[in-house]
């Protein structure tokens, strides 16, 4: 091709223009472009061009400016040449030629481009062809997959039903292997006895010709034997003997027949006795026995004031500035605060209802000067002189100069003084400013609340204020279990209610089938004691369990008692919480405890294995009124497997409410009471107020008391407190008259409620019950009487307590955890039916309690009244929107999980239609939201405090990935806030890690685990509880990784601190439990001798010892061998325990002589009155070996070499190495 050159004109370098048109010639442009090469031609054009030029007329057009083109007039020029044209036509032949060429060869190469396509498309065509059968490949590989997965979970479901019915029938084949060895041991022993018999009448000359003549000296013989089997293993209320596995552990810690009579142990509570025997000790006294009084299980500090008119400036300057401090202390640490006080009455109309005051508050305070009005003599007397809990007291005794206190002032303080030591008073004189002496009773009332009533050490009245948080005692360790202590409290008191009958209804028959049924060979089910309504069943649980603690103390007895239906105590998933917490209590275990129902439900049974294991008594589980537990066959589901052999559980519904599939268990049925004892029980309780019916009315209630109905437990009850009232009152007959027109219970309380109104004089009074229990029948789990105060803040307290009295008395409202609620389901069913018919009427108390805990959200701490009602109340009321805002306020869920109500806490999210992702996310934006406000370190500690909480909320969720971030949150704020080292920087790391090792990444979670070590023990020193914690942890986490002997090191260093600290406080939980036992037991010693105060007295030294109070103890162990050389002789071996007792105290204290002596004796008296084989004689001769192999070095040291000769012989003669455990210098 050429090039554009061609075309320029050499003059102007213009590109040709072809004038076709423009009236300039008829030239037209050649479109075909030649190669620069042909000179000629434009040397012709050039002419051609020259020529017109010349050649043109004086009009034609210049050049360009609309004249044909150059090349144009070469061909018309008529003046050209010949050769000229020929050598153009030769040229264009040149050119045409050239042009097929080229034509020719583009032609080509379209089509091998032509080509080339037909040949990839044909290769486009074979990979998709290819791609589509690829495709349908993978679409099968996929099915293929789907199909093995589905196949893998099937296969692991089957797994884990294989591996659940291997271990039923693991559990299975171990009981009836255990029973068939007991067997087995019953048929060997009664050989063995058969035998020595034979040979004892052979040896006498008696011939032996039929077998069966002797059955009555066999029977004998089997009298004896169980009658050894009683001696030796006490706690084995079962029938049969312990499996062969289990004689072992009894061959190491049996225990003498002095245990039939005392709980502790030998060397029970002594640091050289091994740990089931601490066990079965502490199992013992931690046990619910109705030793304690009201205002030592109470969760509420009553206070009742006394005054006179002399004295009501100060009793008004108490109530004023300090009640309100005293009060924030107490819910500080999650106790109710009362001052209750009367105004002075001088008609005695609250004479009953001040002395019940006065027996139920744990703190009296007596505010006088210079007189004491007659009026008052009483209850001065009831508090301070007929003390027999010795219950804390105080007298503020204003003086003045120049005046002297009346007769009865100065007789009454005369007689506080000279009390004994448990029941003295404490007596302020004060002279000067009242202000002054009211402060001084303030600051005694303090110190007698925390140590002497909440059972705290070591409180400074100087230099910490009152309510602050650097005043509360610091808890217990718990290490990473959350627990609620109102809980428990509430279940004491369920329990002591429940048991305070002063009628036993007839029980004894039924005692004996519930002694049956621990005595019977396992395996067995359930026990199911089904009865009516009120029928009795609570009252027969309890009284029972008083007589298996007072009869067989190895039995351990773990039992819940539920209350009314949607309260806490019917939650599942706490009630079996607290029971495996009892079992890890009692099992010496600090383990984590997950807050997952689904997955406490499966831990619980291991957790009872493993106890029943190694506990040498029996274990009891009692549930009282389980039907009342929402879809209770699926929450207790392990009811139906098998039990361990020494395990039992009794359960207690309603007849009408009993699940269909535990009905063919074994049942006791509770009949309705007889006619004759529900009259007998009646005219009982007319007797105790001094009421006797006539003839004609018995005839009247005889006739009454015939149905189920007027026979019930219940309805006979509150028919005789009805008219024992009644007949106080002086309308007897017309009571009468009205309660035999009662058929029923509910029928029966709507009389009693109606009696009640009637016996008020004033309308708002009336109208003001009504409130007051409509209010605690809408309530979550109660209502407490301040907080019933500040909702009617018109009412007095003078006339709130006349008002729970009557309620009280009649058995309408009882306590429960420092709450007012139903003692029974049929008064809570009374109340709704007689004043709450109307849906609407309910949704108005409701909104009543919500209003008044929202106001106390605003203004106060988040406390756990808020956390327990509030929430509930929204969710009863159907308000999702007010329910959710609620559970984003940090501070009320924090209160929940933190208290165990984890379950509680899930459901409200699941009611507001919340999954877990979207929980996480909303919580963690509210904490976001809520550090945009945060500032000052104390503001940042309860920031860390809640991420921290956040973390562990969602680690117990499964979102463990989301957990890590706000627990690395509060571990930054902890090291920015305070300090690298400090503990709470320990707590951090150690909550992170634990999340780690549920994720199983073991080396982050170990690094951290470590570093919280070592920053523990810098604070704390090597020997605190929180560095067992952490030697603990990092043992589970190489046993994980199946690094048994790091595992075993540190789990061996965790026991041995855990072992001191537990000899320096006592038990982890039980500590102030043991020390209030300990001072009622002192209490009750101060009788006369008798073997039961013996006992008590060993208890006591046993108990002061857990304090670490040796010379306490010393004093109690001495005075308990005292009273049984006094009681049982010098030689019973009940002395030989005390006298073991002694010589291990001594052995603690490094009194080796005297203890040596001390086990010298005991041996000597066992020797005499036990066996040869009897354990308690083996038991004493190894500690003396024990004691021997101590006194070895030291003998050496001092160059007695002829005690040291003494020690080892009595070692040979023994058969016990003298060199082991000892270092001969």
């Amino acid at each position: 091709m050429g090039t554009a050159s061609s075309l320029v004109s050499p003059a102007g370098g213009e590109v040709i223009e072809d004038t076709y048109g423009v009236g300039g010639g008829e030239a037209c442009e050649i479109p075909v472009e030649v190669k620069p090469k042909a000179r000629l031609l434009r040397s012709s054009f050039r002419r051609g061009a020259g020529a017109g030029a010349a050649g043109a007329g004086p009009g034609s057009l210049p050049r360009g400016a609309g004249g044909g083109g150059l090349l144009g007039a070469s061909f018309k020029s008529t003046g050209s040449s010949v050769p000229e044209l020929e050598y153009a036509v030769a040229e264009y032949e040149r050119l045409k030629k050239e042009y097929e060429i080229f034509r020719v060869s583009k032609n080509q190469e379209l089509l091998s481009m032509g080509r080339r396509e037909a040949k990839l498309d044909t290769e486009n065509k074979r990979l998709r062809a290819e791609l589509q059968a690829l495709q349908k490949t993978y679409q099968k590989i996929l099915r293929e997959k789907e199909s093995a997965l589905e196949a893998k979970y099937q296969a692991m479901e089957r797994a884990a039903t294989f591996e659940h019915d291997r271990d039923k029938v693991k559990r299975q084949f171990k009981i009836f292997r255990e029973t068939k060895e007991n067997e087995i041991q019953d048929l060997l022993r009664a050989k063995r006895e058969l035998e020595s018999k034979l040979q004892r009448l052979q040896a006498q000359g008696i011939q032996v010709f039929d077998p069966g003549e002797s059955d009555s000296d066999d029977n004998c013989t089997d009298v004896t034997a169980a009658g050894t089997q009683c001696e030796y293993w006490p706690g084995g209320a079962l029938g049969s003997e312990p499996s062969i596995g289990s004689m072992i552990q009894l061959q190491q810690s049996f225990r003498g027949p002095e245990f039939a009579h005392s709980s502790i142990d030998v060397e029970g509570p002594f640091a050289n006795v091994n740990r089931d025997d601490w066990d079965i000790a502490v199992a013992s006294l931690l046990q619910v026995t109705p030793l304690f009084s009201h205002s030592l299980w109470s969760n509420t500090v009553r206070c009742y004031l006394i005054y006179t008119d002399e004295t009501q400036p100060e009793m008004d300057l108490f109530l004023k500035d300090y009640s309100p401090k005293l009060k924030r202390m107490c819910e500080t640490m999650g106790y109710f605060f009362h001052a209750v006080y009367f105004p002075i009455d001088v008609e005695n109309q609250y004479l009953t209802v001040r002395k019940w005051e006065i027996e139920k508050s744990s703190l009296v305070i007596l505010f006088i000067h210079l007189t004491l009005p007659s009026l008052l003599l009483e209850d001065c007397e009831e508090a301070f002189l007929k003390n027999p809990e010795g219950k804390p007291r105080l007298i503020y005794h204003r003086l003045e100069d120049g005046k002297v206190s009346s007769d009865s002032v100065q007789q009454l303080i005369d007689q506080v003084a000279n009390l004994n030591k448990t029941n003295k008073a404490k007596i302020i004189d004060h002279t000067g400013d009242p202000a002054e002496g009211v402060y001084k009773t303030y600051s005694y009332v303090e110190k007698i609340i925390k140590q002497d009533i909440l059972g705290f050490e070591n409180t400074d009245l100087d230099t910490k204020d009152l309510g602050s948080e650097d005043s509360i005692p610091e808890e217990d360790d718990f290490g990473d279990v959350l627990w609620d202590i109102h809980d428990e409290q509430e279940q004491m008191e369920t329990f002591q209610q429940a048991s305070n009958s002063a009628h036993e209804l007839g029980f004894e028959k039924y005692y004996e089938r519930l002694n049956d049924l621990v005595a019977a060979p396992a395996p067995i089910p359930p026990l199911l004691i089904s009865g009516g309504p009120g029928s009795g069943k609570s009252l027969l649980l309890s009284k029972w369990i008083q007589l298996q603690q007072k009869n067989s103390p190895n039995t351990l007895i773990l039992s819940h008692f539920v209350g009314r239906p949607m309260s806490t105590s019917s939650e599942s998933s706490l009630i079996i919480k607290r029971l495996t917490l009892k079992l890890m209590q009692h099992s010496w275990s600090v383990s984590a405890l997950t807050l997952d129902p689904a997955k406490l439900l499966e831990e619980f049974p291991r957790w009872l294995e493993k106890l029943s294991a190694r506990h040498q008594g029996s274990i009891i589980i009692i549930i009282d009124s389980i039907d009342q537990v929402q879809q209770v066959e699926k929450h207790m589901k392990w009811l139906i497997d098998p039990l361990p052999v020494n395990v039992r559980v009794i359960v207690s519904v309603n007849v009408e409410t009993c699940p269909p599939a535990w009905r063919l268990w074994p049942t006791l049925h509770l009949d309705p009471l007889n006619p004759k004892d529900a009259k007998s029980i009646i005219i009982a309780e007319c007797h105790s107020v001094d009421i006797k019916l006539s003839k004609e009315q018995e005839k009247k209630l005889e006739r009454h008391c015939r149905s189920a109905a007027t026979c019930n437990a219940l309805y006979v009850t509150l028919f005789g407190k009805m008219i024992a009232c009644a007949g106080r009152s002086g309308n007897l007959d017309k009571i009468l008259h009205q309660c035999f027109q009662c058929q029923d219970t509910v029928s029966l309380y709507r009389l009693v409620l109606r009696s009640i109104q009637e016996s008020m004089t004033n309308d708002m009074d009336k109208e003001l019950m009504k409130q007051i229990l409509c209010l605690i029948n809408v309530s979550h789990n109660g209502v407490s009487e301040s907080e019933l105060m500040e909702l009617y803040p018109e009412m007095s307290w003078a006339l709130l307590t006349s008002l729970i009295h009557s309620l009280h008395k009649l058995c309408l409202l009882t306590y429960g955890c420092g709450l007012l609620k139903f003692q029974h389901l049929q008064a809570w069913e009374t109340v709704r039916l007689e004043y709450m018919e109307d849906a609407t009427i309910i949704s108005s108390y409701r909104q009543k309690l919500i209003n008044y805990f929202t106001m106390q959200l605003s203004q106060d701490p988040v406390t756990w009244r808020s956390a327990d009602e509030l929430p509930w109340l929204f969710q009863q009321q159907g308000s999702k929107q007010r329910l959710h805002d609620c559970l984003l306020n940090l501070f009320v869920s924090q209160n929940l999980y933190k208290r165990g109500h984890f379950a509680e806490l899930l459901s409200y999210w699941q009611f507001v239609g919340k999954d877990k992702s979207a929980m996480a996310a909303e919580y963690f934006d509210s904490l976001k939201q809520y550090e945009k406000n945060c500032e000052g370190e104390e503001n940042m500690m309860c920031l860390a405090d809640l991420y921290e909480t956040l973390g562990r909320f969602l680690k117990d969720l499964g979102l463990l990935s989301q957990a890590v971030v706000p627990l690395q949150r509060s571990l930054e704020i902890r090291e920015t806030a305070l300090d690298p080292d400090h503990p709470r920087v320990a707590q951090s790391l150690h909550q992170l890690a634990s999340v780690y090792v549920q994720w199983k990444k073991f080396g982050n979670a170990e690094q951290l685990y470590k570093q919280a070590l070592e920053i523990s023990e810098n604070a704390y020193g090597a020997d605190h509880p929180h560095i067992a914690r952490e030697l603990e942890a990092l043992a589970t986490l190489y046993q994980k990784q199946n690094k048994y002997e790091q595992a075993e090191h540190f789990r061996k260093k965790s026991f041995k601190i855990r072992q001191k600290a537990t000899r320096r406080k006592g038990n982890l939980y039980g500590f102030a439990l043991l020390r209030r036992r300990a001072l009622q037991l002192e209490e009750l010693t101060l009788g006369k001798d008798t073997p039961d105060n013996a006992r008590t007295l060993n208890e006591l030294g046993v108990l002061y010892y857990l304090q670490n109070n040796l010379e306490t103890a010393d004093q109690f162990l001495k005075r308990s061998l005292e009273m049984r050389e006094r009681v049982l002789g010098p030689d019973h071996p009940d002395c030989a325990q005390s006298l073991n007792n002694l010589a291990a105290l001594c052995n603690e204290m490094k009194q080796y002589d005297k203890a040596e002596e001390l086990y010298e004796r005991a041996l000597d008296i066992r020797r005499r009155a036990l066996a040869p084989d009897h354990p308690s004689l083996a038991y004493t001769g190894k500690h003396l070996a024990i004691l021997y192999k101590k006194m070895i070095s030291l003998l050496c040291s001092r160059g007695n070499l002829t005690k040291l000769y003494l020690c080892t012989s009595w070692l040979l003669k023994s058969g016990r190495n003298p060199l082991a455990q000892s270092t001969l210098v």
